[in-house]
């Protein structure tokens, strides 16, 4: 008799990847690193940039700057990790170097932020009550439009509220003449030349502008006053090159 032929035996190839488990561990140290960063920017967007007391805001932001550092030095360190690995997946190694690129940027805003609150609850002896802390341009989707924000605060004693009218007009050349341009005149968000406002620790004043035609400007000039039993006026000049350099 025959022999009986043996079923056909089915072998199963398994490919070795090296590098994939360390591939793997990076994409989802991005992931959650990127994750913490949308949280945070969600919780601020949500809030409208608003806490209940500076106090809180001061707080939050040390906390927050102290996380970012801790995800900063883990990232940091699965790169080392990486470039000393024979098999890198590239892509996933810009992921890594991008990734701490934006928590460094992330960390230099938010203690930007929280400079800015400290100075509010203890400032220096030669900076108290009213003052134009910053404005911000940046370029909307036509050369001649800008998004402006001005930020409005009051320097040690919060305990009651600040009132009064901010007035900011654009300083340029048009026609070979120096020309002054009121914020009214630019943008259709303001409508009075003197824009109202009432805050104990700080106002943001924001909105978009158009520049006319054939208008060059040069400064941005702020003046603030207060009324009323704390009754004060804070000047500043802004020049337009550095507003929008970035």
């Amino acid at each position: 008799m025959s022999e009986s032929r043996k079923p056909a035996e089915k072998y199963v190839v398994i490919r070795h990847r090296p590098g994939y488990r360390l591939r793997r561990t990076l994409i989802l140290l991005v992931f959650s690193i990127t994750a913490a960063v949308v949280g945070y920017a969600a919780g601020m967007a949500q809030g409208g940039f608003r806490f209940s007391t500076a106090e809180e805001s001061r707080d939050r932001l040390e906390e927050q700057v102290e996380q970012l550092r801790n995800q900063n030095r883990e990232a940091s360190q699965q790169l080392v990790n990486l470039e000393r690995g024979r098999t890198i997946d590239a892509e996933a190694l810009n992921q890594a170097r991008r990734t701490i690129v934006d928590l460094e940027t992330q960390i230099a805003s938010l203690k930007a932020d929280l400079t800015f609150y400290k100075n509010i609850m203890a400032p220096s002896e030669t900076s108290k009550g009213l003052q134009v802390d910053r404005l911000t341009m940046q370029q909307g989707r036509d050369d001649d439009t800008y998004g402006f924000k001005l930020v409005l605060t009051q320097i040690g004693d919060n305990k009651s509220y600040i009132s009064g009218v901010v007035a900011v007009n654009v300083i340029g050349m048009r026609n070979e003449e120096k020309e002054v341009i009121a914020l009214r005149d630019l943008s259709d968000d303001i409508d009075d030349l003197g824009v109202r406002f009432r805050y104990r620790y700080f106002q943001d004043i924001e909105g978009l502008l158009r520049l006319p035609d054939g208008f060059e400007p040069l400064e941005v000039q702020v003046v603030a006053r207060a009324e009323g039993n704390k009754s004060s006026q804070a000047e500043r000049t802004f020049d337009w090159d550095e507003l929008t350099e970035n």
